[in-house]
């Protein structure tokens, strides 16, 4: 597997009294996308949020690309080149989708190739392109939620359940949108529930249980072995979708 692009090692984080992450041990390998399962509560959006600095990890190391990352600030965070796409997708609701995509354009003008990139991943887009995001479908948003993340080049995305409560074709369309974004020099780092799509687009996967990394290895390893996803997550992952 290539080298791992982000780390964590031994992080603790706590949110008031409570102890959510436990010593998360994570490597994401550079290139692709690594996903992360686990039940609900297990720790996975704290994780993210702990990386992107929303949270500070009260112990343990983060480093991204070489560089300690554990005591930055999320701007700081995010002007070493990592995004991250929320489950409560962060869009700016009042703001027409062109504004929305240039506030998250910080480093200057939109580039036009790069936007007609975008608008070939997620043509809805360009359609609604001087509408309110407000007036977008809940699967649309989402769309302009990675959008806005992949709007300048990126070299890692923390993406929180893009697919959550999405129709099966808006899945589809997410599905190929990033894989063909895995393709390009991002890595992504992927929260999901739903397994088919899950492991349609990643090479490797971590799962969590009670703020713990409990296993890491590759996606298709875990596909094709019933009794470890029995083991790991009580469920055929088949089911879990």
């Amino acid at each position: 597997m290539p080298e791992p692009l982000l780390t964590l090692q031994g992080v603790h984080t706590h949110i008031a009294q409570y102890h959510i992450l436990q010593g998360v041990d994570l490597a994401v390998p550079a290139g692709g996308v690594a996903v992360m399962l686990g039940r609900n509560g297990a720790g996975k959006t704290t994780t993210l949020r702990t990386i992107m600095g929303l949270w500070s990890a009260s112990s343990g190391r983060i480093r991204f690309d070489g560089t300690d990352i554990t005591g930055l600030d999320t701007p700081a965070i995010a002007r070493l080149g990592i995004a991250y796409v929320p489950e409560s997708m962060g869009i700016f609701t009042d703001l027409t989708v062109r504004e929305n995509m240039v506030l998250a354009a910080s480093s200057g003008p939109m580039d036009d190739a790069r936007v007609d990139w975008i608008f070939s991943l997620f043509p809805p887009l360009k359609t609604f392109w001087s509408m309110p995001a407000g007036n977008l479908s809940g699967g649309q948003k989402q769309m302009l939620s990675v959008a806005r993340a992949v709007i300048e080049p990126r070299r890692l995305i923390l993406i929180d359940e893009p697919t959550k409560g999405l129709a099966p074709a808006i899945i589809k369309a997410m599905t190929a949108a990033l894989a063909e974004l895995a393709k390009t020099d991002t890595t992504i780092l992927l929260v999901e529930q739903n397994f088919s799509m899950a492991k349609s687009v990643g090479q490797s996967v971590s799962v969590m249980d009670d703020g713990r990394i409990v296993h890491s290895g590759a996606m298709a390893e875990l596909a094709a072995d019933p009794d470890l996803q029995e083991r790991l997550m009580g469920l055929s992952l088949e089911a879990h979708q």
